[in-house]
């Protein structure tokens, strides 16, 4: 069995999208995921599956639809992919964390978007692309950046979800006690 975690798009943000984490574990459940558990309101899911990536996936946005009326979009990683997404964190430990985010790629930009992408750096924020992530540092915090979870998946055209750092160690927190 692998450990997955769903990170939903949209999920309970501005009062669009609501969904009780008792019902989105039911619906994980029944889609025969093993150990369903969540994090906070956010769409946070983590569970055990022997399936792969690429039909998990499916599987979860078709029946979030199915059941709830309104597309999600899902980004999956594995336990594994998430321990070392923590690794590659360029920003030094000793930088705010309050101030670190992590924008989950859905799929890898073209390298192209990632060089547009530059043009936009700044002296107040900061972040770094690497493969299905982009690293962020705000720094008058996540409310006042430019790089808003839109604005990267307008300018990488790639569908994106973003959380913050303390909530990502979190995560792989629950997942590795």
């Amino acid at each position: 069995m692998t450990i997955y975690i769903a990170f939903l798009r949209g999920i309970n943000v501005g009062g669009k999208k609501i969904i009780k984490m008792e019902k989105l574990k039911d619906i994980f459940k029944s889609l025969y995921f093993q150990n369903v558990k969540t994090y906070i309101q956010s769409g946070n899911v983590i569970f055990d599956s022997t399936e792969e990536s690429a039909d998990i996936l499916y599987k979860i946005e078709t029946e979030l639809e199915n059941v709830l009326g309104y597309k999600v979009t899902s980004i999956i990683r594995t336990a594994d992919e998430l321990e070392e997404i923590i690794k590659q964190n360029p920003f030094s430990a000793s930088e705010d964390v309050e101030k670190q985010y992590v924008t989950f790629l859905h799929r890898e930009p073209t390298v192209e978007a990632a060089d547009r992408l530059m043009s936009y750096k700044n002296d107040v924020d900061d972040f770094c692309v690497t493969h299905r992530e982009v690293f962020l540092l705000c720094g008058k915090g996540y409310g006042k950046t430019k790089f808003s979870n839109h604005f990267l998946e307008s300018k990488l055209d790639v569908l994106a979800t973003t959380r913050n750092w303390k909530t990502v160690n979190k995560i792989l927190n629950m997942i590795r006690n």
